[in-house]
């Protein structure tokens, strides 16, 4: 198992993690040879693909599949505006922020997590005792423009009555910026699991977390080629439906998760069992609520200028597509 203390970690030391859990999650799972239709599944640090492993609940799937692992919510969506992946797994504003720049998707579930699944992180002996002492400090935000940590670290800023140009922004990718953190090149950073914890856990202390900020929504999107090719809708709602059963596994069994969240990812067993514990298991079919959660922080998103127009929710989702009892 990778050990991650940050007593011994360097940036070489952290982006082979990151590869570690780039590579472990992009390998594709066995079952897909067979079948005719196939789906590239898009996840994010093996989150996804861990959760489907440990229920088994792709096993006999009707359909063909294999894993794309990305790093972060922009990566994953430049693949799905490319038809590089059929679906796509993400928090609220990336969603909104990949509808801005036109790839071609529709909402067709919700998860639902933990909002203290993300925050700004700070070094151990910082200074910095609450938001408003970010004032004329330089903040590290993943993984792009429109990510939630963005969100997070807006709210929060707004909530202390720090205006925005009394920080600076930087935007860098996890792996990238947990070196540079780990190194102490960081004073601050807004970050999302499994970044977020790992920094916790290596001495990092949270300034803001995402409480009383954050949706803690995060969507399964569809890309509408794929949702227009009919043999693959059937096997995105098949896929669907075996997302709502992965999900009520993992509440049931939280330990096995843990455990096979850890093997899959290489992460400690301790780092683990609080990601899972607060990560977006469950899957259920979006509803006027979650369309109506999602329309305040693309309204509110497009006010702040964090996108550069605003999105109409409901003209991105399809909650005709499936039906499972929530």
């Amino acid at each position: 198992m990778t050990d991650l203390l940050f007593s011994k970690a360097s940036r070489r030391h952290w982006l082979k993690q990151g590869a570690a859990l780039s590579f472990a999650a992009a390998a594709p799972l066995g079952a897909w040879a067979q079948a005719q239709t196939t789906l590239v599944l898009g996840d994010q640090a093996g989150g996804l693909r861990a959760l489907f492993e440990a229920s088994k609940a792709l096993e006999g799937a009707p359909f063909a599949y294999r894993w794309a692992n990305f790093q972060g919510a922009a990566p994953l969506f430049e693949a799905q505006r490319s038809a590089a992946v059929d679906t796509a797994v993400a928090g609220d504003l990336p969603v909104l922020a990949a509808a801005v720049g036109r790839t071609p998707l529709k909402i067709v579930a919700t998860r639902v997590g933990k909002a203290d699944a993300l925050g700004i992180v700070v070094q151990p002996d910082s200074p910095l005792r609450k938001v408003a002492d970010l004032r004329g400090k330089t903040v590290i935000v993943s993984s792009a423009r429109g990510s939630i940590s963005q969100y997070q670290l807006y709210g929060a800023l707004e909530e202390a009555g720090v205006r925005r140009d009394e920080v600076t922004v930087k935007f860098v990718l996890p792996t990238d910026a947990a070196a540079a953190f780990a190194s102490k090149q960081i004073d601050a950073w807004a970050v999302f699991d499994p970044y977020y914890t790992i920094a916790l856990q290596q001495g990092g202390r949270i300034l803001r977390d995402g409480r009383g900020i954050n949706t803690a929504l995060g969507f399964i999107t569809a890309s509408e080629p794929s949702l227009a090719d009919p043999a693959k809708r059937a096997a995105i709602v098949q896929f669907l439906d075996r997302l709502a059963r992965a999900g009520e596994w993992a509440l049931a069994n939280p330990e096995a998760y843990a455990q096979a969240y850890s093997q899959l990812t290489r992460l400690p067993i301790e780092s683990a069992r609080i990601i899972t514990a607060r990560a977006s298991v469950t899957g259920r079919p979006v509803s006027e609520a979650d369309i109506a959660a999602l329309q305040t922080v693309a309204d509110r998103s497009a006010r702040d200028g964090i996108l550069p127009l605003r999105v109409d929710v409901r003209a991105i989702t399809d909650a005709q597509l499936w039906k499972r009892p929530a």
